[in-house]
């Protein structure tokens, strides 16, 4: 079998940052999805399950419910830990959505009180969320936002 795109990457030299991952077209509508990378694969300790779940609601609260919503398809957390995927409507760039990953990040660090779904009705594990810890990764994943730069942004070769 031929391997996917993603396992093409060389991870060893993955940093965080937000990568374009792919650019797929269905009919004649195009969506985008993104490699929010948080931490070094393989190098880096990856995320924990509890906050992974914390920002996976409040992220997925915050881009349903901002002035992206229509083109929202799909936020959440990569299998191995290391960070999240963003699928969008549209062809867009990692620069595209750079304020709005900002903003996102602003608002886990800002939220106080019950995470929303956080329930036994609204979240299949809802005792397993640790929004602390997921402030911790935001605020070093948000550094990086507001300094991003071209090696941040195009998979390395």
């Amino acid at each position: 079998m031929k391997d996917i795109a993603s396992f093409t990457i060389d991870h060893t030299k993955l940093v965080p940052g937000v990568y374009v991952s792919r650019l797929d077209t269905i009919g004649t509508e195009t969506i985008t999805t993104f490699d929010l990378r948080f931490t070094r694969p393989n190098i880096e300790p990856a995320l924990e399950n509890a906050p992974i779940h914390a920002i996976e609601h409040l992220g997925a609260t915050f881009l349903r419910n901002s002035s992206w919503a229509d083109k929202i398809i799909y936020f959440g957390p990569m299998g191995c830990r290391t960070g999240f995927y963003l699928i969008l409507a549209g062809r867009l760039q990692s620069k595209d959505i750079i304020a709005l990953l900002q903003k996102m990040c602003s608002f886990i660090l800002e939220f106080t009180g019950a995470i929303p779904g956080a329930t036994a009705e609204g979240c299949g594990n809802y005792q397993d969320i640790n929004l602390a810890t997921a402030k911790y990764h935001i605020k070093t994943w948000n550094r990086m936002l507001h300094s991003i730069d071209k090696t941040r942004t195009k998979y390395p070769h």
